[in-house]
């Protein structure tokens, strides 16, 4: 038998913790924005504290400090283990990425707050941070791609095709939407170079695609390692991975102009967005199958382990959200859906269901390995995490579904006379049930991660170590 490597873990372990950090503080900005809307005196009457300001500290916590704490920490972990190989750069550059990331989040966070912004959807920090962000990529790049040149392993584990796809794509939307000129030496503003309607195609071939590499392929990889390792069961079908990457890679490319529908966007670009959308549905659904049917024999692991339960479940997730956005992209769909909290409803449902509960099962099994512990201090916290959290995500996206709808009729209805039938100032008021119940379903998701972390904290302080994990939980070598 060949001797263990010695994998860097200790910034791992940092990531883990970074990863639930900011998945609580985005969880309450989340909370406090739509306790806003509900109720707009709690904007406080202060710039730095209204909707405007604190909506990207919310959307970017969740998406770029929660998730990709988790990403890129999960990666680093994943990567060594399947590639049997110490990580490129050592102890050292894993340190360096990790502080260099949090470096970024906090410049990112503190320049919404105080109104430095581009202004563009998930890619609101200004060019001094993008250009920070850029260089400290490459480095992640170098570790990750390094580690793979290195492995003692022939067969490159599918996890780690789905990871570096998303490192490297990522890297392309982020410099090629970021391309913006200072307003004058020394500024912290700048102005984008594409303007218009090609700066708005721009930006959305990097939002849409943020959400299929970042929020999609990045997860995916982690789907592919730790669901198999939870169930202790192959995946189901390697060959069906393969097809999966492939077809993603090459689709969700094209996908971002379903979001541009009746603009000045030419309308050839927008039916190519739309038809890629809908080719979408049958790759996604290929993951989904696999994700799950990879607990085939093993179906007995979800009554006894809750944080295989999260996972399965946010492969379901990953299978609405999959099935609901081709639907909304269809331009007959599109034209009620827009602009609604139909929206809101669709990305919250892929966000918090596959996203966060992918992220949650994969925290409930690493910490443990991580920190050399048997277990997690409290199965029955996790139970509680899991129905919290479900009956938080069914609140607030059946809420926003109702919402949305209602918004795209009462937007569309006209009286006999032909004159709009509704005022957007009685839209407004007729949501206000919808909004608290909104915000009442992020609470529960908060109260959820909230049990989490504190889980989380007894488990890396108890002092029940092991010396030899148990087999569920050491990697095959």
């Amino acid at each position: 038998m060949r001797s263990r490597p010695d994998y860097v873990e200790a910034p791992i372990r940092a990531f883990a913790v970074a990863t639930m950090f900011w998945g609580v503080v985005g969880f309450l900005v989340g909370v406090v924005i739509a306790s806003q809307l509900a109720f707009p005196l709690l904007n406080l009457d202060l710039e730095w504290t209204s909707f405007g300001r604190l909506r990207p500290v919310h959307t970017s916590a969740v998406i770029f400090a929660f998730g990709g704490n988790a990403l890129i920490g999960t990666s680093l972990f994943i990567v060594q283990r399947t590639c049997r190989a110490r990580l490129f750069g050592g102890e050292e550059m894993g340190w360096f990425i990790f502080w260099g990331y949090q470096f970024f989040i906090v410049t990112a966070a503190l320049g919404y707050v105080l109104g430095v912004t581009q202004g563009k959807e998930y890619a609101e920090p200004e060019w001094f941070a993008d250009l920070f962000l850029t260089v400290l990529w490459v480095i992640y790049l170098v570790a990750f791609g390094g580690t793979i040149v290195r492995r003692e392993e022939p067969h490159i584990y599918v996890a780690n095709w789905f990871l570096l796809a998303f490192i490297i794509t990522v890297a392309v939307l982020h410099i090629g939407n970021n391309i913006s000129l200072p307003l004058s030496w020394g500024s912290t503003f700048s102005y984008a170079a594409p303007a218009g309607v090609q700066g708005a195609m721009i930006q959305w071939w990097y939002g849409h695609n943020a959400v299929g590499f970042f929020l999609t392929a990045g997860f995916l990889g982690m789907m592919y390692y730790f669901i198999p390792k939870q169930a202790d069961r192959p995946v189901y079908s390697y060959r069906l991975s393969i097809v999966h990457f492939w077809s993603i890679i090459f689709l969700y490319i094209w996908a971002g102009p379903h979001h541009l529908h009746y603009t000045a966007l030419p309308d050839w670009a927008q039916t190519l967005g739309m038809v890629f959308s809908v080719m979408l549905w049958m790759p996604s659904w290929g993951g989904m199958i696999n994700g799950i049917m990879t607990l085939s024999g093993a179906w007995d692991k979800l009554r006894t382990d809750p944080g295989l339960r999260f996972s399965v479940t946010a492969v379901a997730f990953y299978g609405m959200s999959t099935f609901e956005g081709p639907v909304m992209s269809i331009k007959a769909v599109n034209s009620l859906s827009h602009y609604t909290d139909w929206t809101i409803g669709h990305v919250h449902s892929g966000a918090l269901g596959w996203n966060g509960f992918i992220t949650f099962g994969a925290l409930y099994w690493l910490v443990p390995v991580l920190w050399k512990k048997r277990e997690m201090f409290s199965s029955r916290l996790i139970e509680w995490h899991f129905w919290l959290a479900t009956l938080g995500i069914v609140l607030y996206i059946t809420a926003m579904w109702v919402s949305g709808i209602m918004q795209g009729l009462m937007w569309r209805a006209y009286d006999e006379l032909g004159f709009l039938q509704y005022s957007f100032v009685e839209t407004v008021a007729a949501m206000h049930p919808y909004y608290v119940i909104r915000m009442l379903g992020g609470l529960l998701y908060l109260t959820g991660a909230l049990l989490m972390a504190w889980n989380m904290y007894k488990t890396i302080t108890s002092d029940e170590a092991v010396a030899t994990l148990p087999a569920r939980a050491v990697p095959a070598e």
